[in-house]
């Protein structure tokens, strides 16, 4: 910096504004500054700017699984709108397994990142998050889609109860009673998933044990009305808790000679590019992925600011229609 200093006839202080706050310098003399800097292929060191600043400028993001088609939604949104703000992003890709996700949680921590965040309800574990409570004593933790009290955790959430309630009333309003419902995971979302289809189907005076556990993929949602055709059980519609699931529903029950939405409702849930790709279209709860992330970074940002958030702010699904239903 002394020798970017020197070549621009200017102090140490105005280079060292130039590059972290340029809005604070005269055009001109950033601009000649800025000149110097491209003709020296100057590159600075950001764990030394990081010192001065007391930042890092960088956000830390905690994923299970990027393939997943929710989950890479978010993330990809998420930096977008951290580049915008100013801020790089470090990405871990944990799996679902306690011991790894409080692995790279350390990581991230050691590698000295302004804030966290902590993608889907699968990081809020039901045998206790001390190591994220531990993480909140030295930065900020944003949690997308699960809600945990503790000192600087925040969270944005879906209220994916009130998304499947939304699913059940549109189905009884057409006149189908005999409502399946497709659960794929016990994680919080999931669990509130359940609790909206329970709720609903106990409001229409419905059978609200109407519940099977399958997998997350194409051959859950299969097994699943394979399962109630083996049973004969009177099926009038599916609800599955994934896009994915819906449409292996789908497959199965076209296999077996049902007409899909005549004899058999299907809606899905997340809205992704697989429910509008689908044939017929995958009605689908829209639970604001991108929406959520972009509330995620806009609470993280201001409060690394010093300015005042809320600790928990819910977003509320819509049910997008389509042909399954």
């Amino acid at each position: 910096m002394q020798d970017i200093a020197d070549l621009a006839g200017v102090s140490i202080a105005t280079v060292s504004r130039v590059l972290n706050q340029p809005e604070k310098v005269k055009p001109e003399t950033r601009r000649k500054v800025q000149r110097i800097l491209e003709q020296t292929n100057f590159v600075a060191n950001a764990v030394a700017r990081g010192l001065v600043v007391n930042s890092m400028k960088t956000i830390g993001i905690l994923t299970v699984d990027v393939r997943d088609l929710y989950f890479s939604k978010v993330i990809y949104t998420l930096e977008r709108q951290f580049t915008e703000y100013g801020y790089n992003v470090l990405l871990s890709n944990t799996g679902g397994e306690v011991g790894e996700k409080k692995k790279y949680l350390r990581v991230m921590l050691e590698k000295q990142v302004d804030g966290l965040i902590l993608v889907g309800s699968v990081f809020k574990e039901p045998t206790g998050n001390k190591h994220i409570l531990e993480a909140g004593q030295s930065i900020p933790v944003v949690l997308i889609n699960s809600f945990l009290e503790g000192e600087n955790i925040y969270s944005v959430v879906c209220d994916d109860a009130h998304g499947v309630k939304q699913a059940v009333n549109y189905l009884v309003a057409q006149g189908r009673k005999d409502i399946y419902y497709f659960t794929d995971t016990k994680s919080a979302s999931g669990l509130a998933k359940v609790d909206g289809f329970v709720a609903a189907m106990r409001e229409h005076g419905l059978n609200e044990r109407n519940i099977i556990e399958v997998s997350r993929d194409l051959d859950g949602g299969a097994k699943g009305v394979q399962q109630l055709l083996a049973e004969n059980r009177k099926v009038s519609a599916v609800i599955c808790g994934e896009d994915i699931t819906a449409i292996g529903a789908m497959k199965a029950l076209t296999a077996s000679g049902l007409k899909i939405p005549g004899d058999v409702g299907v809606i899905g849930y997340n809205n992704s590019i697989l429910a509008e790709t689908a044939s017929p279209a995958l009605t689908s709860v829209d639970n604001l992925a991108a929406a959520m992330a972009r509330q995620a970074a806009e609470l993280l940002v201001n409060r690394l600011q010093g300015k005042e958030v809320s600790r928990k702010i819910v977003l509320t699904p819509t049910l997008v229609i389509r042909e399954s239903a």
